[in-house]
């Protein structure tokens, strides 16, 4: 028997959270098979069998797991079990006959799980799924549910299974990442002289380069082009010209970084994460949008490692995915400075003396006065603003013609 140990995951780490087994108790598992995944303050990281046996398990879910801790055990001594039966032989054109239901279900929505009776009863008295509490497991809509939906029309329980006029209380522990999240915030609000500068960007030129050059850029690159670029570039050009914003304070000291490490907050089930681009002013668009496509996709899998997600210089967060207009953003700290994106919303605006309608977006910027002065800010923000609203300007820096003018 042979004891698998938390494992120490970085500097400063104690503890660490057992998010979930991938593998049961008394089950058999193969060498190097990830038999569980855990949760420290700064990222997800799985475990892997060190023998092949059956497995053992200490912890249980959501148990908070001290690093050297025993969380699991595997007798390498036992005796693999005989494999699963192979699978049957495919049905015959034959024997495949559809299945005719008494009630038409078309209504309801292939992402809504629901039983065929569920499915029936809201096909037939075409009952909005949203006002559904389901009850099943896995979130699946039961009969009981679409009947306490007609029965009650308007009206839903907050938690599936819950009754009307309900005054339950639930209680849960905080996560470490969420604890880690906590702190941080108050410790930015309380350590930094906080103050946000807004502006507002006319998307106009930025979504017609998106319309004319998406499909190309598809083909040419295998990403989408999205926002992201643009406002990852455009702030990497103004870091370079407005570099206090790109600082951070240590001590009596101020550290300025001469490369754009940008972090992109992304929100995930278990709380907010944001990893990091690397050397954003020396990526190409293309490169910036897969490397955001990487990251989101390991943060939304919890496959983030704790070097992706330290060492930014720079923030952006984007609210608008959620439909906020405008927000003041938190600075990351170290960090000095963050860039917050929001909603895209036509509005009128005046345009050469005419009222024009213009997809507009707020951006804010919140940074610390410690370091950043209005005036940097402003001007940082001012430029963030032109390089959006003229793409051709991302290329340089500055007009093609004025260039050319050397002016």
């Amino acid at each position: 028997m042979i004891e698998i140990k938390v494992p120490t995951v970085g500097e400063s780490i104690s503890e660490v959270t057992l998010l979930k087994w991938t593998k049961k108790d008394g089950e058999w598992v193969e060498r190097d098979e990830v038999i569980a995944e855990l949760e420290s303050e700064k990222a997800t990281f799985e475990v892997n069998a060190e023998k092949a046996g059956v497995l053992t398990t200490v912890g249980k879910e959501g148990d908070t797991l001290n690093i050297g801790d025993v969380l699991a055990r595997i007798d390498e001594t036992a005796t693999k079990p005989e494999g699963a039966a192979a699978p049957s032989a495919a049905p015959t054109a034959e024997a495949v006959k559809p299945v005719v239901n008494e009630a038409p279900v078309t209504a309801v929505p292939n992402e809504v799980k629901a039983t065929p009776v569920a499915s029936a009863i809201i096909a037939d008295k075409k009952v909005d799924t949203k006002a559904i509490t389901p009850s099943g497991v896995g979130g699946k809509i039961m009969k009981q549910d679409v009947l306490e939906a007609i029965s009650n029309p308007g009206k839903k329980a907050f938690v599936a299974g819950a009754e009307l006029f309900s005054r339950n209380v639930r209680q849960e522990k905080m996560s470490a990442l969420r604890r880690t999240i906590s702190r941080r915030l108050v410790e930015s609000k309380n350590t930094t002289a906080m103050l946000t500068t807004f502006n507002e960007v006319d998307m106009t030129r930025i979504m017609e380069t998106r319309k004319t050059f998406k499909d190309k850029f598809k083909e040419s690159h295998g990403v989408n082009l999205g926002f992201m670029s643009f406002f990852a570039k455009a702030c990497a050009i103004a870091l370079g010209e407005w570099p206090s914003v790109n600082a951070y304070i240590d001590g009596d000291q101020i550290l300025y970084h001469d490369y754009a490490d940008i972090s992109i907050a992304v929100s995930t089930p278990r709380g907010l994460t944001v990893p990091v681009i690397r050397n954003v002013e020396s990526l190409s668009m293309a490169e910036i949008e897969k490397a955001v496509l990487v990251l989101a996709g390991k943060a939304r899998d919890s496959k983030l490692t704790a070097e992706e997600l330290q060492g930014g210089t720079f923030t952006i967060t984007n609210g608008g995915v959620f439909g906020s207009l405008m927000s003041t953003p938190i600075i990351n700290i170290p960090q000095s400075a963050i860039l917050g994106m929001h909603k895209i919303q036509e509005r009128p605006m005046a345009v050469n003396g005419q009222v024009v309608i213009r997809p507009m977006m707020y951006i804010a910027l919140s940074y610390d006065h410690r370091i950043i002065d209005g005036r940097e800010s402003v001007s940082f923000l001012v430029r963030v603003k032109e390089l959006l609203e003229n793409p051709e300007l991302l290329l340089m820096g500055k007009d093609p013609v004025k260039a050319l003018l050397e002016l």
